[in-house]
């Protein structure tokens, strides 16, 4: 019931332009989000180099309505390719397509897109495409279809074990080399498109997860859980496969402790770092996802806050 509310809540414009001028609210999404700037988010990023694990960064937004909101996302993208190369972060960034105008027209989406990908080819930047609800997975994989032969490892796209397509999706891209990140989904979906209980999504998850470890080209595992990270390290421990040729994501503020064991002993760990002023939609599914999430980051407010009394 709270994942259903928290998602439902994801989507509620009005409730967001409340809540983004309340402190506390902004305090507690803090933990999640790295600043409303490009400033804040490269000085996460650097913290976090300096422990050595690389990042992602993203823009916060989705869903735009009218053209120049895209071209404005487009040029603030570009803007934070610049900016990490310019501050030497071991980093790239990564795209939601409707922020870039999918829902609007693919030819804006791909226009846009185009100017991205030129603008990180010119630094040799990985740009990895967002997965968003299943409406669009379609459109979206034919987007990365379209710029993968001229990009080829330059790019890369996401994968949800929880839609019911993903096996032959998975299929497909390992068949033409793709990059992939493999996460477990965030939104919600019918029982048509998506499978409902945990113990097939955790199923599905390790399916494809080994099926990318064994034929993937530099597979991202996105995942929280340690069950399937422990299930992926015995995997790669039986089949011998070396630790360069795969790496772990998690999210910015998400079980940062193991975040720093798993780089400790040796694995790559890439964290997606997430800024902007958009940043309620993002919070919300993370709730979503735990909903426990929301009395821990309330305590920390209320830590940090008397602490500093």
């Amino acid at each position: 019931m709270l994942r259903s509310a928290f998602l439902w809540l994801s989507d509620q414009r009005r409730i967001f332009e409340f809540v983004k001028q309340n402190g506390l609210a902004r305090k507690a999404a803090s933990r999640f989000v790295a600043g409303e700037v490009t400033e804040t988010a490269i000085e996460a990023a650097r913290v976090l180099n300096e422990r050595g694990i690389t990042v992602s960064l993203d823009l916060l937004g989705e869903s735009v309505s009218v053209p120049d909101e895209a071209y404005a996302a487009r040029d603030e993208v570009l803007s934070t390719i610049d900016e990490i190369d310019r501050a030497g972060i071991d980093g790239n960034v990564s795209v939601k397509l409707t922020q870039m105008g999918l829902d609007i027209d693919i030819g804006l989406c791909l226009e846009n897109m185009g100017a991205i990908m030129s603008r990180a080819n010119r630094h040799g930047m990985f740009v990895r495409i967002d997965m968003e609800s299943s409406a669009h997975t379609e459109r979206t994989l034919q987007v990365f279809a379209e710029l993968q032969p001229e990009y080829g490892d330059l790019t890369g796209v996401v994968i949800q074990s929880y839609l019911r397509r993903s096996a032959k999706d998975i299929e497909d891209l390992v068949a033409r080399g793709a990059r992939v990140r493999l996460c477990k989904g965030a939104y919600s979906e019918p029982a048509t498109v998506a499978f409902q209980q945990k113990s097939e999504i955790d199923a599905s998850y390790i399916r494809l997860a080994e099926r990318l470890l064994d034929h993937g080209n530099y597979p991202a595992l996105a995942t929280h859980d340690e069950d399937m990270i422990q299930r992926a390290i015995a995997y790669v421990d039986r089949k011998g496969i070396p630790l360069e040729r795969f790496e772990f994501q998690m999210l910015y503020g998400v079980r940062r402790d193991l975040q720093h064991s798993l780089r400790e002993k040796g694995y790559n760990m890439r964290v997606y770092v997430p800024f902007g002023s958009n940043w309620y939609p993002y919070l919300m599914r993370r709730l979503a996802e735990k909903p426990g999430n929301l009395g821990f980051m309330l305590a920390s407010v209320v830590k940090e806050t008397f602490s500093r009394r």
